[in-house]
């Protein structure tokens, strides 16, 4: 099994675990989630990047009755998004990537007074949420377990809490929590901003990550 194939199969493992979503379906070369999520309702994860087998994963989709996405980590992008297009499939968006890290080295960090930091650890998920006086919450974050790997999740941060470090010590709080329950490696997707932090935290890029879908479906803003 190759290393991008090990990452994506761990990855989405770990997802759907943040998510609480139910187990994938294996089909090989792929995995199918009945996903639920804003602006698609099932999603295959390619395991594999090579053109055969996107273009079979690219007609489950387009076979679908509910609006599904093809999501595609690869380290030849270019090559991955001619098959996806080629088989009828239209990109959405190619601007995030897979990144991975070394749990037992990530920064730690505390949240600055007067913020206030609450973990929880269920089954195999793990949230974090931090609050100012007065607001609900100001930041928080989700990491999805399994075996000895860790999926941070959905880390957000309230408009009127920005550049104050709450992200990082977010992440900082999940590495930490996950590590304690056996976690040793760190595996996400981060958005364009998102990678920006995800760097200065000591994570590195693994893979270009394509999403693809069917003609008319759109990437939710």
């Amino acid at each position: 099994m190759s290393e991008l194939r090990e990452l994506c199969a761990r990855w989405a493992q770990g997802w759907t675990a943040a998510r609480e979503l139910p187990a994938a379906d294996d089909l090989g070369d792929g995995l199918r989630v009945h996903c639920r999520q804003v602006g698609r309702d099932i999603e295959y994860f390619a395991l594999d990047d090579d053109p055969g087998a996107l273009t079979r994963l690219a007609g489950l989709v387009a076979a679908e009755d509910a609006i599904t996405w093809l999501t595609v980590a690869t380290t030849d992008p270019a090559r991955s998004a001619a098959a996806i297009e080629q088989a009828g499939l239209v990109l959405l968006r190619s601007s995030e990537r897979l990144m991975a890290t070394d749990l037992g080295t990530h920064p730690r960090g505390a949240v600055p007074e007067p913020y206030q930091m609450e973990i929880q650890a269920d089954g195999s998920c793990i949230r974090v949420s931090v609050s100012a006086p007065g607001d609900a919450w100001a930041a928080r974050g989700f990491a999805g377990l399994t075996a000895r790997t860790a999926v941070p999740d959905r880390i957000l941060t309230g408009p009127d809490h920005r550049r104050r470090g709450l992200a990082a010590a977010v992440m900082g709080a999940l590495a930490s929590a996950a590590a304690e329950r056996g976690a040793e490696e760190g595996i996400l997707v981060a958005s364009e901003e998102g990678r920006l932090l995800y760097r200065t935290l000591g994570w590195r890029e693994a893979a270009q990550v394509l999403i693809a879908s069917t003609p008319g479906v759109e990437y939710p803003q």
